[in-house]
């Protein structure tokens, strides 16, 4: 048989320990000095709490309510520089097209006085040739109606010089053709 002495030390500690009566922090007897460290625990946080971490964590939030701030007062601002632009691009807009129809107002003018100018001079050069073309047209008929005139003149005196040999009057045969003509 075993001795005590010849048990494990493991479960000898283990028999202690069920003989003390359990945890220690539900012992009624260790309360008084778990409870003032407890409190000093308790304060020393706070005071942690209250001088260096909190006035930390306040600062880098208001450092960021100041941020977003300004993020957006400058958004703003850029809101109302880029409305502005937007207002001067429209104006410029409006004065290119406004121009950009005056030039082509002015140039339809500039252009229709040249095609004025052009048809003027292309109605006087017409006008100029059917006037030379109707003076070259009874230049023409003028010398048609002279040599039909001097032809019917002579083939009359020909066809009574051929009918009647020796009887033909120029005078009367120049007579006759003329009433003819006329």
């Amino acid at each position: 048989m075993a001795t005590e002495s010849d048990s494990d030390p493991f479960e000898a500690a283990a028999a202690a320990e069920q003989g003390s009566g359990g945890l220690p922090q539900l012992d009624f007897q260790t309360w008084p000095s778990q409870i003032i460290w407890l409190a000093f625990a308790l304060v020393v946080l706070y005071q942690l709490m209250t001088k260096i971490a909190l006035p930390r964590i306040s600062s880098v939030l208001e450092e960021r309510a100041d941020a977003i701030a300004d993020d957006l007062d400058k958004a703003e601002e850029f809101k109302r520089r880029a409305e502005e632009a937007q207002k001067q691009y429209d104006k410029a807009l409006a004065e290119a097209r406004q121009r950009a129809q005056e030039i082509a107002a002015q140039t339809r003018a500039e252009i229709d006085k040249e095609v004025q100018k052009e048809m003027a001079k292309a109605d006087e050069e017409i006008a100029a040739r059917a006037s030379e073309s109707e003076r070259r047209i009874r230049e023409i008929r003028d010398s048609a109606l002279e040599s039909i005139e001097a032809v019917a003149k002579d083939t009359a005196g020909a066809v009574i010089e051929a009918v009647m040999p020796g009887l033909s009057d120029q005078k009367a045969v120049d007579k006759a053709v003329q009433s003819r003509l006329k």
